[in-house]
């Protein structure tokens, strides 16, 4: 009986062990998987916080510019390209925002449509359009708006290249760090699409 009852134990503990084994399986395998999700977990600094936080609210200005060129501009080339800019960072605000929910940072103050709060004279942010110039360029209308959509996005583009190399020289987490890269490629291409179709 002794030896049942021994027998019975070994089993459980046994069971136990490869049901452990396995569970440690799964997790390594889960991680793996999630590997641009842990990478952006892990080591940060204030660069990278400061460069989130402070590109968050650019984008979304970006994004405000460019829908209203949907209804605001003749040209089919600044629609196009404003669909371009929207597509590309509306996704990129949103992997931003996770990086600060996982770092425990704070998420930037927003400014209702977008065009509150986001004078480059209080912020400090390079290449933001004023309430003024947002407020400007909502009221312009066909080549108007296509011209002060151009040169204004111009200068925008050329803000958010400035802060992804300072990004890129100062941040430590890589992802952020590769983001910052992306961006400066991204942005480089189109701000010279931009002054070409500014000439034309």
């Amino acid at each position: 009986m002794k030896r049942l009852f021994s027998a019975l134990a070994l089993a459980v503990v046994a069971a136990l062990a490869l049901t452990g084994c396995g569970n440690a399986a799964d997790t390594t395998a889960s991680g793996s998987n999630n590997s641009s999700s842990s990478s952006s977990k892990a080591d940060f600094n204030d660069a990278d916080v400061k460069f989130t936080q402070s590109m968050i609210p650019h984008h979304e200005q970006a994004v405000v510019m460019a829908k209203m060129a949907a209804t605001h501009a003749q040209s089919a080339q600044v629609k196009d390209l404003a669909a371009k800019i929207e597509a590309a960072q509306r996704p990129e605000i949103d992997t931003m925002s996770g990086w600060l929910k996982a770092w425990g940072q704070e998420q930037p103050s927003r400014g209702g449509m977008g065009m509150s709060g986001m004078d480059h004279g209080s912020d400090g942010m390079a290449g933001m359009m004023s309430d003024d110039d947002m407020r400007s360029l909502d009221s312009a209308k066909g080549t108007s708006f296509d011209q002060m959509f151009l040169t204004m996005m111009i200068a925008h583009h050329e803000g958010a290249i400035e802060m992804a190399k300072t990004q890129q020289a100062d941040g430590k987490n890589a992802d952020a760090v590769a983001l910052a890269k992306k961006i400066e490629a991204d942005q480089t291409a189109e701000l010279a699409q931009m002054k070409d179709m500014l000439k034309s």
